[in-house]
């Protein structure tokens, strides 16, 4: 099941396109769907996460938490609207393409893509463009 959460001023215009897209990239890495939260929230929620969990005082866009058994994937993955917002303005792309590009990034964690070195952070990128193209797909 996948549930959204909005702990900030945001929303999703259509959960159901969402949860569809979201199932359609598990399915196609030969996954199946478990537990899946997202939860959108502010820079000051996820940096609070980040020192608590992680010890690290910084801002970032995402941070996921696995709970993945085998083949099912399952995790909590918070997205800081703001700075999904601000990485849109910077990379010059709209708000919906980086929304999805790094929804499918925690998604993609959650199947065991890393991105902290180069050859895993290029990989990471190809799979998030061929994600992100998954979501005009119809059911």
């Amino acid at each position: 099941m996948i549930d959204f959460h909005f702990n900030a001023d945001f929303r999703l215009e259509d959960i159901t396109k969402y949860s569809e897209w979201i199932n359609r990239i598990i399915v196609s890495e030969g996954f199946r769907g478990g537990q899946l939260d997202f939860i959108f929230c502010s820079d000051e929620y996820l940096l609070g996460i980040n020192l608590q969990y992680l010890n690290h005082d910084t801002f970032t866009d995402i941070i996921t938490f696995d709970y993945t058994q085998g083949k099912q994937v399952s995790g909590d993955i918070f997205i800081s609207i703001e700075r999904v917002k601000d990485n849109a303005s910077e990379y010059g792309v709209n708000l919906d393409n980086e929304l999805l590009r790094v929804m499918s990034h925690g998604v993609l964690h959650l199947m065991g893509y890393k991105d902290k070195t180069q050859d895993d952070s290029e990989l990471m990128r190809r799979k998030e463009e061929e994600k992100m193209k998954l979501f005009h797909v119809e059911p």
